[in-house]
């Protein structure tokens, strides 16, 4: 009777957490990628061009960073339970706010918040994956985001749809249907509040100092690696149905089902790779899947609507850089794993910001050059098209500065 009454916490401490991880990265992937058909909207409704699009995207990236930039802390001090709790409950809160925007300014600061949720989810369940999983870490890695992948395939779909749907005499719109999407958030909301998570195993004698982290070239590198994958993916996600629409006249309908398959190609790729990840190593990983997004990325964007198709690829190869480099991180920093994270995903956030912003800058000049050379037409897709040759760029360097790291990490014998 006694060992039954022992067992019961156990299951409930290894499971829920599960849950929590795996829904979690559901709904995440909803969040962030039911931008792509309602940013057109949103710039029609407010009357703003690209550049304020990116600039829009980057300041809001700055909320994600804000909220990185905190939740190491908040952890390490309050407990990984209460940094999720928070991260769902402003994700459900911003999508009420959104809904109720009617300006601007207030619609703004509502998007706003909803960064700052998703940055505090990006930390508490990339730390809470960590602990959780400590076997098979690049699998199961790749495993719990493929969920995120999942949700990604459906986002662009789900949202098209969701905002022409017509209730109580009113078009939901993009207002309604962030708020159904984020209102998703109370799912895991629950589990969390009821969870016992997994704490930091290490003692404090045994964490690496975050000044010893900070002087590791390696991180560094790392770090960049991350950042340039984190750039191209989100890139694409968030300006694929814009370039297909705006450059292409692909309709709404067609433009998102593009953006969901190329998250079905991402998501079949955390699913199928994370295999591939663990059999070769995560530096040969990111080597060759970096460069794969990469290629397909410039040359779908070279060969114009007949190579649409190759986003698709971009994605399967963009898959896996993000839960590698946890798992990296995860294996590299065992004692030190929140610190690493947090400034990790936080530098991330920064080159992020500065990302978006430069995508932003780069389709609206280019626009404006080509345009004045050879019409408003050709400057629209020549503008895109070298803001997608800059994305394809970033995963290129990534395959570049991961091939770097595998030889700094094999002169010193450290190799995971």
């Amino acid at each position: 009777m006694e060992t039954v009454q022992q067992l019961q916490p156990q299951k409930k401490t290894i499971y829920l957490p599960y849950f929590v991880i795996f829904v979690g990265y559901l709904v995440f992937g909803f969040s962030e990628n039911i931008k792509g058909p309602a940013i057109p909207r949103i710039q029609a409704d407010f009357a703003i061009d690209e550049l304020q699009i990116g600039t829009l995207l980057a300041f809001n990236s700055l909320g994600f960073l804000l909220a990185c930039s905190f939740t190491g802390v908040l952890t390490s001090k309050y407990g990984i339970k209460l940094a999720s709790i928070l991260a769902f409950g402003t994700m459900v809160l911003s999508g009420v706010l959104i809904y109720i925007s009617n300006n601007y300014l207030f619609f703004s600061a509502s998007y706003f918040l909803m960064y700052i949720g998703n940055g505090l989810l990006e930390i508490a369940l990339a730390i809470l994956a960590a602990r959780v999983f400590t076997k098979n870490t690049g699998f199961m890695m790749n495993l719990s985001h493929f969920f995120y992948g999942l949700s990604s395939t459906a986002a662009p779909i789900m949202a098209a749809g969701l905002m022409g749907v017509n209730m109580f005499g009113n078009e939901l719109g993009w207002r309604g249907m962030y708020f159904l999407m984020l209102a998703l958030c109370i799912i895991p909301l629950i589990p969390a509040i009821y969870s016992k998570f997994p704490k930091d195993s290490a003692a404090v004698e045994e964490k690496i100092p975050l000044k010893v982290f900070l002087k590791d070239r390696a991180a560094w590198l790392i770090t960049l690696i991350l950042s340039l994958g984190v750039i191209a993916e989100l890139s694409i996600a968030g300006w694929l149905v814009n370039f297909l629409e705006k450059s292409y006249h692909w309709s709404s309908t067609s433009s998102s089902v593009m953006l969901s398959v190329f998250f079905l190609c991402f998501m079949l790729g955390r699913l199928l790779l994370g295999f591939v990840t663990d059999k070769i190593g995560f530096m040969t990983s990111l080597i060759i899947f970096s460069a794969v997004a990469g290629v397909a990325t410039i040359v779908a964007t070279i060969l114009g609507p007949a190579a649409i198709w190759l986003y698709a690829v971009a994605g399967f190869g963009i898959a896996p850089i993000y839960p590698t480099v946890m798992a990296l991180l995860a294996k590299r920093y065992p004692n030190g794993i929140d610190a690493a994270i947090s400034v990790t995903v936080t530098l991330m956030g920064i080159a992020v910001v500065i990302g978006n912003f430069l995508i932003g800058a780069i389709i609206d000049g280019s626009k404006d050059w080509f345009a004045s050379i050879y019409g408003n037409e050709i400057g629209v897709v020549r503008g895109f098209q070298m803001g997608f040759i800059f994305i394809g760029v970033c995963a290129l360097l990534c395959s570049i500065f991961s091939l770097y790291l595998h030889r700094y990490l094999s002169k010193r014998n450290e190799m995971m």
